[in-house]
């Protein structure tokens, strides 16, 4: 294949991903504004009403956790199956197999922008003024998008020898969402397990988000490092486990 056939093939599996997850919806694109602005008005809710938190602008702090975490979760959920769910297409069609859990992250990016875009509405509107620093977005999401490409294909590949992989990702999502802080300030975390959620690529974009978003600034040089470095090793891995376990993805497909 040419290189413009892996850009063909790439366009096409994106959109058949995005058509698929909004097929027989009545409300199409529109859940992926609905399903962040529900859980921000109820976990708002508990947090302010009943919790009584202190942190301003809670509603911004909460979708800078939820806005990257959703993106996390789809694109990592969706990957692990792209090759189970693409069966007939790769064994049908010569192309490259690493396009397919690949295509499956870049699918999730659509859902990302109108996610990032509904959260700069509301700090925007919650009185937050736009500054410089929101062009590192591009720059933090694009690490994120590499990290999760290494994740997808590593899982998607377990996948096909192993079919309870997808159930095993559902429950580490699940457990993720209380362990990287979505609803809840890095600044209660000891300090003893610090070190440790900086190295987690879903903890140190949310602090990033917030330093971006919240605090009018660049994110830190140490967190971007552990992000850089976290990414570019899990997509190498990723890389180099796929290639060994795709020679007999096609007898267990």
């Amino acid at each position: 294949m040419w290189k413009g056939d892996y850009v063909f093939v790439l366009r096409n599996l994106i959109l058949k991903d995005f058509r698929i997850r909004y097929r027989n919806m009545s409300l199409g694109m529109f859940w992926s504004l609905l399903n962040p602005l529900v859980m921000m008005s109820v976990l708002t809710f508990v947090f302010v009403k009943i919790f009584r938190s202190p942190t301003p602008h809670f509603p911004v702090f909460l979708l800078c956790g939820l806005v990257p975490f959703n993106f996390f979760s789809t694109a990592w959920s969706s990957s692990t199956t792209s090759l189970a769910d693409n069966a007939g297409l790769i064994k049908f069609v010569r192309i490259p197999r690493a396009i397919v859990p690949m295509s499956a992250v870049l699918a999730a990016c659509p859902h990302l922008l109108i996610q990032l875009a509904l959260l700069l509405g509301i700090a925007t509107a919650s009185g937050i003024p736009a500054n410089i620093h929101w062009a590192w977005l591009p720059v933090v999401f694009g690490m994120e998008l590499v990290f999760l490409c290494g994740l997808g294909l590593v899982f998607s590949a377990v996948n096909v020898y192993v079919r309870d992989t997808r159930y095993v990702v559902e429950s580490a999502n699940t457990v993720l969402f209380y362990l990287v802080p979505v609803f809840y300030s890095f600044s209660i975390i000891p300090q003893a397990y610090r070190e440790v959620y900086q190295y987690n690529p879903i903890a140190a974009l949310i602090l990033a988000m917030r330093e971006i978003v919240l605090e009018n600034r660049a994110p830190s040089e140490v967190l971007l490092l552990k992000l850089f470095a976290v990414s570019v090793v899990t997509a190498a891995v990723g890389w180099v486990v796929f290639q060994k376990l795709e020679k007999r993805v096609y007898d267990h497909l």
